[in-house]
């Protein structure tokens, strides 16, 4: 009879947290995904109607004039293609040689790993700086190409760090029988650490992909003469900087459409639609990943 009134009341104090927490959760989850929501919600508003204010959740009048404005714009295109480049050579590149590094570091026959691992984890707190930086960036030649994008940021520590704590929670047995079959380091590493690494690989793959998708300053530190490598999120920055700077009604006349000033275009209109379509890609990415994050995240941490 105790035992049964004990389990009730555990019971009833485990329903009433369930209830606390999924209202938590519901309220978390509401806060984190309003501002995105506002922002598809006024980005299909007429930008006319939206200057009146009380635009939430929902269009009150729909309209699909701003992202015409937002794609007739001849460099968006082109930008998009930019960013999307980066991002998929970027990831490609940086995963591997992270990997090919965190592979050397997590062998313990290398005598060096210690104070390489040292050298690597002391970039992390402290660096040359902006214009060392940049004076680097000009001496090796890249400015103004596309692979400024790419090289300086080949190799992420945080991203080694993962990647060497989860191979090193592989049975090592593995590494000696592919030895023992006479496989060299390269081979025991293509064919066998990176299919037994994938958790830990799509992790800092989607740390890098968001990266490589969300960096506009580089563009602006280097290639900021060239619109032909132009990426996504400069051009919303542009946006975003000239729209912060002026009214929603001057900048509206501004950006009025050339048939007769009828339908027009405003920064906030246009500011919420290069937020939705620069971000509407990177977000397609994470579901094909979810699966691997988590796991990849918990065993590859372990060790860190």
């Amino acid at each position: 009879m105790l035992k049964t009134k004990s389990a009730q009341y555990s019971s009833v104090g485990d329903r009433i947290f369930d209830v606390c927490n999924y209202c938590f959760m519901i309220f978390l989850v509401i806060i984190t995904l309003y501002p995105f929501i506002n922002m598809f919600a006024l980005s299909f508003n007429d930008a006319n109607d939206s200057i009146r204010g009380d635009i939430y959740f929902w269009p009150r009048e729909w309209t699909l004039r701003n992202y015409e404005y937002v794609f007739n714009e001849s460099n968006v295109f082109f930008a998009t293609f930019i960013s999307a480049a980066r991002t998929i050579v970027g990831t490609i590149i940086s995963v591997f040689c992270t990997a090919m590094l965190a592979y050397a570091i997590s062998r313990p026959e290398y005598k060096l790993k210690k104070f390489v691992s040292i050298t690597f984890i002391f970039t992390m707190y402290f660096s040359g700086g902006l214009i060392p930086g940049y004076l680097l960036i000009k001496e090796l030649g890249m400015l103004n190409s596309f692979w400024v994008y790419i090289i300086p940021g080949i190799i992420g520590v945080f991203n080694m760090i993962v990647i060497r704590s989860f191979i090193e929670g592989l049975p090592e047995g593995i590494m000696e029988s592919a030895k023992i079959d006479g496989a060299g380091d390269f081979t025991t590493f293509a064919r066998i650490v990176l299919p037994l690494t994938v958790p830990a690989l799509a992790t800092v793959s989607l740390f890098v992909a968001v990266f490589q998708w969300n960096s506009w300053f580089d563009v602006f530190l280097y290639n900021s003469s060239r619109l032909d490598l132009s990426t996504l999120q400069y051009e919303l920055m542009k946006v975003l900087s000239t729209s912060s700077t002026s009214t929603d009604g001057s900048a509206a006349d501004a950006y009025a459409n050339a048939q007769g000033n009828v339908t027009m275009v405003t920064p906030t209109s246009v500011r919420a639609t290069m937020t939705i379509v620069a971000s509407v890609p990177i977000i397609m990415v994470y579901p094909l990943l979810q699966k691997y994050f988590v796991k990849g995240m918990v065993i590859g941490g372990v060790k860190g």
